[in-house]
Parts: structure tokens; C-alpha cells; sequence
């Protein structure tokens, strides 16, 4: 191999080997530091579109998940009117059956109507009960649902019921101005139009519980698809830590003696100088 002064090839292939090792070393800090394995796009450009579309779906499922719970909630709440009412129709059928006792005084009869009035009153404020402005039960006889989607791109979905609460026909009676403890028959009346509406009652409660149940389900397999696409995310996404220190400590090496053997090709111009000198 010739001498020249003006190229030094061993240096100039020294100095590219250290900076290959430089980069690496940096790209490697970066990785453990971050905890990434593309640090940039140019790293693994197809996997890192496939790890945004999966993040996205992975904030999606969140949000579809909290929206269940809130699904949730909202059928919570309308199960505790249901119960309120339930304790409601029964005190009234409680005073329907009192006001028939015989030994009991007009007077008496007054006292159980007052009460029995304000029960029907009671019955009409839960039916116009609401969740966060959203109406809990539907106008009218016919009861409405509302939908609610159970996975992260929308295409499955369920419905929540608004009962007819106050409208259903047994529950009308129930509560209606003519349904009273005036007399003996208007007792008995009484009291077959409230069992007829704790019937009603209990179909609405059990549509409730069996929504509710649905629901569950629904949270429990968005979790189970949260857990799987985050793990198939990481794998994508996260660095391997032990791995990645292995590399560290190589391209350490590597640029500790890349920056010894280009102090040594720099020195071998030296020789150069001998030639000349002698």
C-alpha cells in the first residue's frame, strides 16, 4: 500500500466506522431511554402505521368501555326508582287494606287517603326522574330504548329500555286521581290496580336486571380486547430491554476501539514524516 500525505484511507475508514458505532450507541440510548423500540419512523416505518392504528383502537375501547359504564350507571339509577316504587305500591296496598277494617272511623279512612294521595304523587315525580338531563323512562304507554354500541369501531351494539313507567296501563290506574280509599269498594279497586302495577313492576325490574347483565359482558370482552391489543401493540412498540443493553455495551465497545484505532491510523502518517527526514 502506497504513502501519501494528503489521503489517509485508514483513518478516513476509521472515522465512518466511528461514526456508524456513534449513531447506533445513540440510537440505542435513546431506545432504553424511552422505552421505544422505533424512535423513528424510518426504524420499522410499517410497524409503527400498525402500532398507531392499534394505539387509536386501544383509546377507543377505553372510551367505548367508559361509556358502558355510564350505560351502566344510568340503568343503576333506574333500578332505584324501580325499588323506590316497588316500597311505594306496597305501603299503598298496605293502606288499601287497612281502610277496609271495619272498626275503622271515617275520620280514619281520611287519615289513610292522605297518605295513599301522596304516594300517587310520589310515583309520578319518579316517573319523570331523570340521569345527567336524559329522561330515565319513556312518554306515554309504549316504552323507547336508546342504543348503546359495545365495541370500539361501533358495529355491535345493544339497547337500554326506557320503561313506560307512569304510562304503563297498571301503573296508570295505580296512580290515577280515581283510584282512592273513598270506600269499601273503592279500597278493593285499589288494591287490585296496584297488584296489577307491582306486576308491571317487576317486568320493568327484571328488564332492567337482564340489560344490566348484557352490559356486563360487553365491559368484560373490551377488556379482554384492551389486554390483547396492548399486548400486541408492546410487542410492536416496546424495546427489549435485556436485549437492548447487550447492544449498548457492544456498540460501546465498538466505539471505545474505533476511537483507538483512529488515533492509530492518524499516527501511521507519521512514517511519512520519517521518509522524508532521512
Amino acid at each position: 500500500m502506497s504513502l501519501s500525505i494528503n489521503t489517509n484511507s485508514s483513518a478516513s475508514i476509521a472515522a465512518s466506522n466511528l461514526s456508524g458505532n456513534n449513531n447506533m450507541l445513540q440510537k440505542s440510548l435513546q431506545r432504553l431511554s424511552s422505552g421505544t423500540r422505533i424512535v423513528d419512523a424510518a426504524d420499522d416505518a410499517g410497524g409503527l402505521a400498525v402500532s398507531m392504528k392499534m394505539g387509536a383502537a386501544i383509546r377507543r375501547t377505553e372510551a367505548t368501555n367508559t361509556n358502558l359504564s355510564n350505560a351502566q350507571s344510568f340503568l343503576k339509577t333506574q333500578d332505584g326508582a324501580f325499588a323506590t316504587a316497588t316500597k311505594v305500591l306496597t305501603r299503598m296496598s298496605e293502606l288499601s287494606i287497612l281502610s277496609q277494617d271495619v272498626t275503622k272511623t271515617t275520620g280514619d279512612t281520611a287519615n289513610y287517603q292522605t297518605e295513599f294521595g301522596a304516594l300517587q304523587t310520589q310515583l309520578r315525580d319518579l316517573g319523570a326522574g331523570t340521569f345527567n338531563g336524559v329522561s330515565m323512562f319513556g312518554t306515554g304507554a309504549t316504552a323507547t330504548t336508546v342504543t348503546v354500541y359495545t365495541n370500539e369501531d361501533s358495529s355491535t351494539s345493544t339497547t337500554v329500555s326506557k320503561a313506560a313507567f307512569t304510562g304503563d296501563v297498571s301503573m296508570a290506574s295505580a296512580i290515577s286521581a280515581g283510584t282512592s280509599l273513598a270506600n269499601t269498594s273503592s279500597s278493593q279497586a285499589a288494591t287490585t290496580s296496584i297488584n296489577s302495577a307491582l306486576t308491571a313492576l317487576a317486568t320493568m325490574r327484571a328488564q332492567n336486571g337482564a340489560e344490566a347483565s348484557k352490559l356486563s359482558f360487553g365491559q368484560e370482552m373490551l377488556v379482554a380486547n384492551k389486554n390483547n391489543l396492548e399486548a400486541a401493540n408492546s410487542r410492536i412498540i416496546d424495546v427489549d430491554v435485556a436485549a437492548e443493553s447487550t447492544q449498548l455495551a457492544r456498540y460501546t465497545i465498538l466505539q471505545q476501539a474505533g476511537t483507538a484505532m483512529l488515533a492509530q491510523a492518524n499516527q501511521s502518517a507519521q512514517s511519512v514524516l520519517k521518509l522524508l527526514q532521512g
